[in-house]
């Protein structure tokens, strides 16, 4: 299939159904926002120089792809889904966000972020997962969206994302400064 199908000339788009919907529309607008940040947690995978953060955020992206699938199905048929975001993710990036508290004892204070290059590409995902994450709850208060564990996940990822960048500043043997109000 190219690249360029020239399907959307007319500001419509096609979801997993086949369902055809303006690009503006919520389910476009949130997986949309869904590919932003597994854009950005790529660049912060390129950038990183610990193997483990890049292998958490490897292992991030190819959920997006599960929950991108659930996003573009309109409804209807369940099987077209290879797989859906479960517990067993929820529960995957709680305990990395439990394991990562406990490594790093982040103060409760707001921070200024920009301390290093991969922590400001991870702070900047954050945000995008935030806004994600709302998207997603919109969906869900529209009864847009049959299975509540993709926005869970979101919900701890922006945790996840957040400690990832202090672990980052941390290994840099840099300390986060604090808005001086």
């Amino acid at each position: 299939m190219p690249i360029s199908t020239k399907k959307g000339d007319k500001g419509f788009t096609g979801l997993l159904s086949g369902k055809r919907v303006p690009k503006y529309h919520l389910r476009p607008e949130t997986y949309g926002t869904l590919d932003e940040l597994n854009s950005f947690v790529g660049m912060a995978r390129a950038v990183s120089r610990d193997e483990k953060v890049r292998e958490i955020l490897l292992t991030i992206q190819n959920h997006f792809f599960i929950i991108g699938a659930e996003l573009a199905l309109a409804g209807g048929d369940r099987s077209l889904l290879k797989r859906e975001i479960s517990e067993k993710e929820v529960e995957w990036l709680s305990q990395l966000s439990t394991d990562f508290e406990t490594l790093l004892k982040p103060e409760p204070k707001f921070i200024l972020y920009g301390e290093t290059f991969v922590s400001s590409i991870l702070d900047v995902a954050r945000a995008v997962s935030r806004r994600a994450e709302r998207l997603v709850a919109k969906m869900k208060s529209l009864r847009m969206l049959q299975n509540a564990k993709a926005l869970e996940y979101l919900n701890r990822l922006s945790d996840v994302l957040y400690l990832l960048a202090r672990f980052e500043e941390k290994k840099a043997d840099v300390k986060p400064r604090h808005p001086t109000y």
